[in-house]
């Protein structure tokens, strides 16, 4: 007999007792109207008496299995009470690519937190015994401690988490922390300052490094770079080192031209060294090349592929291109019919009708491969990657199961950190505990943009800085984030 999940316990189904539409919803948890529509689908047995639909609770049982329905976890508490060698713990978790990367590098997160419930559902289905929360801003440092299971005064050795990124992202509004999202990550880093853990990795998008936020220093205006500096300032009073860089995830094994900032702090007064490249993009270094879409790929069954369609009014234009061309590679007259306005409008717009190419790495996935501006067709193929295709890029293990339906599994991925990526921090990690030498590569470019470390970053943004107080000098100021 099936059974439902609540307040981490099991509740067994009575088959003989009815339900109302609002009980089998809560159930579910879902809403009346969703319990209505799996009824007129026929994918719910019901009955009418009067005005209202009854239903078998059998029947309900046979719904949730036969569809193999997933329904959203409640908060649990850890179910193991073994106390690990290295503790971590997760924040912000989504489909848990960064704690996919960070276990196979041997840093495995016993506690994950997350609010989306078809990532939460993701979660459980794969790690059934982890700690598992919601809303960051609703759990003390007390609470989170007693979700992960661990006896109090344990020390927390690595907390690591990407937090929302709309709030930087250089394709939103940029409120940075007056968007609720950005609030979110001061959650985070006060949560950090409080259970003070060695080691703390905070993944977000390039935008980061220049979202403007308004400072005492700037006399209360906006300032380019000043959400990054206020991060940098909390973290330096809670005890931390800050170093950072901008990564591009194809240089550590990752299939896909991914660039996303790195911090990685740690308490006291050393910090802790950039990543360690592993491949590079024509071999430079001694490394391996750039893995390719083709490789990433291979061995999946053509026939065994879940993906959504591209409208036949936009195919027309995708069956005139190979891999690795886009709209700028149509005639002149299909160039123009096809992009329309936008033909007319400046920028590069290279992702529009775009497809990848076989040979190289994919680029950034994002949460939908048909929106018409960050286009992702399949190099030979005339429909967008498969979610299969996604998660291989991605670095998701074949037998991850993400719950959900098509659409809601590719935004899981697309947001998800690559796991290469994660990877390569949960080793850096491990080499600084063990105090062992790394060998930094003279040179290397980590991304395909210029002082994207700290300490060029800093001296970027003491030089914007100055521009703005009028008598301030260069050495006249204290931002110090070495």
């Amino acid at each position: 007999m099936k059974s439902f999940v609540k307040e981490s316990r099991v509740i067994p189904l009575n088959a003989e007792e009815l339900l109302s539409v609002s009980e089998v919803a809560q159930h579910l948890k879902v809403t009346e109207q969703q319990v209505r529509t799996f009824i007129r689908q026929g994918k719910l047995k019901s009955e009418r008496i009067g005005k209202q639909w009854i239903l078998n609770k059998s029947h309900l049982n046979e719904f949730i299995q036969s569809a193999q329905y997933t329904i959203e976890p409640d908060d649990q508490v850890r179910k193991d009470d073994a106390v690990p060698e290295i503790v971590a713990l997760s924040f912000f978790s989504g489909a848990m690519g960064l704690d996919i990367g960070m276990e196979l590098g041997g840093i495995k997160s016993i506690l994950a937190c997350e609010v989306d419930k078809h990532c939460r559902k993701t979660i459980i289905a794969n790690h059934p015994d982890i700690g598992l929360i919601g809303d960051i801003g609703k759990y003390s440092p007390g609470d989170v401690l007693k979700y992960a299971n661990l006896p109090k005064g344990t020390k927390i050795d690595v907390i690591f988490g990407g937090p929302p990124c709309q709030a930087f992202s250089t394709a939103g509004k940029r409120r940075a922390f007056e968007d609720e999202r950005g609030n979110y990550f001061l959650n985070f880093i006060d949560l950090i300052g409080s259970l003070k853990p060695t080691y703390a990795v905070i993944e977000n998008v390039r935008g980061l490094l220049s979202a403007p936020y308004p400072l005492k220093e700037t006399f209360g205006n906006p300032i380019k770079g000043g959400a990054l500096f206020y991060i940098i300032k909390k973290l330096k009073a809670y005890g931390y080192t800050v170093s950072f860089n901008l990564y591009n995830s194809a240089n550590f094994g990752s299939p896909q031209i991914r660039e996303r900032v790195v911090m990685i702090c740690k308490l006291g007064k050393e910090k802790v060294p950039y990543l360690t490249p592993t491949h590079s993009e024509t071999g430079e270094f001694g490394l391996k090349k750039w893995k390719s879409f083709g490789e990433a790929v291979m061995g999946l069954d053509p026939k065994e592929q879940e993906h959504i369609n591209f409208p036949e009014k936009r195919l027309k234009f995708f069956r005139h291109l190979e891999g690795g061309q886009n709209w700028r590679d149509l005639p002149q007259d299909l160039q123009i019919e096809a992009m329309g306005k936008s033909y007319y409008l400046g920028g590069g717009k290279t992702g529009f009708f775009r497809r990848l190419s076989m040979d190289k790495p994919s680029p950034t996935l994002v949460t939908h491969p048909a929106m018409p501006a960050t286009d992702l067709c399949h190099p030979t193929e005339d429909r967008p990657l498969s979610v299969q295709e996604y998660a291989r890029v991605q670095g998701f293990p074949d037998n991850w199961k993400f719950q959900g339906k098509t659409l809601d599994i590719y935004k899981q991925v697309g947001n998800a950190v690559p796991v290469e990526l994660g990877t390569a921090i949960a080793r850096t990690i491990l080499q600084d505990m063990a105090k062992e030498n790394v060998h930094l590569l003279k040179d290397f470019k980590f991304s395909r943009y210029k002082n994207t470390d700290e300490k060029a970053w800093e001296k970027d943004f003491k030089n914007i800085l100055v521009k703005v107080q009028d008598e301030k000098r260069p050495e006249q100021l204290t931002l110090d984030v070495s």
